[in-house]
C-alpha cells in the first residue's frame, strides 16, 4: 500500500476501535462483559442481520436484550422501528416484550423478565419502513432460579474467541459480508488490458491546409456532444504570394463593377435584339459574359469573406465526421494553423474495445475466448463482457508481439451508465487487469474478489464467525470469474465472508488490546 494512505488508515483504526469500546470505567467495562453465562447469538433474514446479546434468563429477574439490528442492503444500522421479543412454546403461554425504538440507531434494549420455566422458542421481530423482519432463534432455555441457571452453565451461542470487531465499529465504515457459495468457476487467463475507441467511433481532425482557424458559433470544448455533419470551425486557408485583405477586398468590388457592366450589356442586347437590330448569337454571348461575370463577383466576395471580421461561413468547414463528444481541443479560436496541425478529437464512448494482451506463456491455455471480465481503478466492481448480452470477441491475434511477447484478444462491449446516469463510465485509455475465460467450468466454493486479501503474498479471509467476530483464514484461491474467486481450500460454503473493510479488521488486530465489550 502506498505509504500516503497507510498512516490515515490507522488514524482511522485506531478511532474506530475507541469507538467500538465507549467511554467506560474499568469497573463498567468489567460488569458488562458476561462471563461464561448469557448467549450471543446472530442471524440473518433475507433483509437484515441481527446480533442479540442477552443475559441467562430466569423467571421473574428482568434482564435486558442488546439487539443489533444491520440492513443487508448497504450494512447501515436500521435506524427506526418498534422491537417485538417473544418467548413461545413449551406447554406455556406466550410471553411478548416489546420496545418502540432503538436507544440509539441500530441498537434495540428491551426488557425480558420471563414467567415461564423450561425451554422455548425465542422470536425478534421489528415493525419498520423495510417491513416485518421476523428472526426465529430458536430454543432457549428459562431457568426457574439462579441455582438452576448455575447447573446449567447458561447459554452461549457465538464463538467470539476470535477478532472482535464491534457493530459500531462496522456500521462507521463501508463494511459488507457475503455467504460463500457453491457455483462453478470459469477458467481463464490474466491479461494487462487497455480501453479503446470502436475503429468506428474516434476520429482526429486535422486542418485539411494552413489558415486561420474561426469559430463557427462558440467554439468547441472537451465534453461537448456532437453530431455527425455538425461544422466544429471554419478554417480561412492562408493567402498566396503577396496578397493581402485589402487586394482581396479590390478584387470583390471591381468583380461586382464588371457583373453591373455584364447586366447591363445583356439589357441592351436583348433590347436590340427585339427590335431585330442584332444577330441571337450577340444576345447569347451577353447572357454568358453576364454568367461568368456572376460567378467571379461570388467567388472573389468568398474569397475576402474568409479573413473578414464577420461570423459567415466563408472558408473550409471543419465537421465532426461522427456522432459522439469532442475528447480533446488541441486549438484556440483565432489561431493560425499548420496544413495537418491538430484540431480535434472527436470519440463516440458508447461502445469501446477491451484489447487485453495475453502472455506468450499462457496462448495454449487460452483456446477458444468464451467472455472476459475486467477490473479498473477506483471503480469497485469489475465489469464483464458476455458475448450475445452485452458485447462480442472481435478477434485473437495470430501474431506475437516481438517486444512484449504478446498477444491481442479484443472484445467489443457497451460502455456501463456512468454514476451520473448519463454518458460511459469508463474513458479511452484506461489500463484494466483482466481475466480472459477459456471456456473451461469446474465447480468451486466461490467468494467476491474484494473478500480475499493479499498479505505479503499469502491469500488471506476474514470469516464472520459471529455478530462482532471473525477469524483469520488462509486460503488457497483458484480462478476468478469477474466479481468472484473460487477457494480451492480454506473455507466452506455457507460461511461468512468479509467482502469490504478486512483491511481494516486486519489492523485492528495488530492495535487491539486486552478489553471488555459493552453497549
Amino acid at each position: 500500500m502506498n505509504a500516503r494512505y497507510y498512516f490515515p488508515l490507522i488514524a482511522l483504526a485506531a478511532a474506530l476501535l475507541l469507538a467500538g469500546c465507549g467511554d467506560k470505567t474499568p469497573a463498567t467495562a468489567a460488569a458488562e462483559h458476561h462471563d461464561d453465562t448469557g448467549a450471543k447469538i446472530t442471524h440473518f433474514s433475507d433483509k437484515t442481520e441481527l446480533f442479540v446479546e442477552f443475559p441467562t434468563l430466569i423467571v421473574g429477574q428482568t434482564v435486558t436484550f442488546v439487539a443489533h439490528f444491520t440492513q443487508l442492503a448497504d450494512f447501515k444500522p436500521l435506524v427506526q422501528g418498534k422491537l417485538a421479543v417473544l418467548l413461545s412454546g413449551g406447554n406455556a403461554p406466550d410471553e411478548r416484550f416489546t420496545v418502540d425504538a432503538p436507544s440509539v440507531p441500530g441498537i434495540f434494549k428491551p426488557g425480558v423478565t420471563p414467567q415461564a420455566a423450561g425451554e422455548r422458542e425465542l422470536t425478534l421481530s421489528v415493525e419498520s419502513a423495510l417491513g416485518t423482519l421476523t428472526h426465529e432463534l430458536g430454543p432457549v432455555t428459562v431457568y426457574a432460579d439462579a441455582q438452576a441457571a448455575a447447573a446449567g452453565h447458561g447459554e452461549h451461542g457465538d464463538d467470539d474467541s476470535g477478532i472482535a470487531f464491534s457493530k459500531e465499529q462496522q456500521w462507521k465504515i463501508d463494511f459488507a459480508t457475503a455467504a460463500a457459495v457453491k457455483g462453478v468457476a470459469r477458467t481463464s487467463v490474466a491479461a494487462t488490458a487497455t480501453i479503446k475507441a470502436h475503429p468506428d467511433g474516434e476520429a482526429q481532425l486535422a486542418a485539411p491546409a494552413a489558415g486561420l482557424l474561426r469559430a463557427a458559433g462558440a467554439f468547441p470544448r472537451v465534453g461537448q456532444v456532437v453530431k455527425k455533419g455538425q461544422v466544429l470551425a471554419w478554417l480561412a486557408p492562408r493567402l498566396g504570394g503577396d496578397t493581402d485583405q485589402a487586394t482581396l477586398e479590390a478584387g470583390a468590388g471591381k468583380a461586382r463593377i464588371a457583373l453591373e457592366q455584364a447586366r447591363r450589356d445583356r439589357e441592351r442586347m436583348e433590347a436590340l435584339f427585339k427590335d431585330e437590330a442584332v444577330a441571337e448569337k450577340r444576345l447569347l454571348e451577353a447572357r454568358a459574359n453576364e454568367g461568368m461575370a456572376q460567378a467571379e463577383a461570388v467567388a472573389a466576395q468568398a474569397r475576402a469573406g474568409q479573413f473578414g471580421d464577420g461570423g459567415g461561413s466563408g472558408g473550409i468547414a471543419i465537421r465532426a465526421p461522427i456522432d459522439g463528444v469532442i475528447a480533446a481541443v488541441s486549438v484556440a479560436a483565432g489561431a493560425f494553423v499548420a496544413e495537418g496541425a491538430p484540431l480535434f478529437h472527436v470519440a463516440n464512448t458508447a461502445r469501446l474495445w477491451l484489447e487485453a494482451r495475453v502472455p506468450e506463456s499462457d496462448i495454449g491455455r487460452l483456446g477458444s475466448p468464451t467472455g472476459a471480465a475486467f477490473s479498473v481503478d477506483g471503480f469497485a466492481q469489475p465489469f464483464v463482457i458476455e458475448p450475445g448480452r452485452n458485447g462480442k470477441l472481435i478477434a485473437v491475434g495470430g501474431v506475437v508481439d516481438a517486444v512484449t511477447r504478446t498477444v491481442p484478444a479484443i472484445f467489443e462491449f457497451a460502455n456501463p451508465v456512468g454514476n451520473g446516469g448519463t454518458g460511459g463510465a469508463l474513458r479511452l485509455g484506461m489500463t484494466a487487469k483482466a481475466q480472459i475465460f477459456s471456456g473451461g467450468d469446474k465447480p468451486a466454493v466461490l467468494v467476491p474478489a474484494g473478500a480475499v486479501q493479499d498479505e505479503s503474498g499469502t491469500q488471506v479471509i476474514y470469516v464472520q464467525t459471529g455478530g462482532e467476530s471473525f477469524e483469520r483464514r488462509i486460503v488457497q484461491t483458484g480462478a476468478r470469474d469477474g466479481a468472484h474467486i473460487a477457494i480451492v481450500a480454506g473455507i466452506e460454503a455457507g460461511q461468512r465472508v468479509v467482502s469490504q473493510g478486512a483491511y481494516l479488521i486486519r489492523l485492528s488486530t495488530s492495535m487491539a488490546g486486552p478489553s471488555g465489550h459493552g453497549h
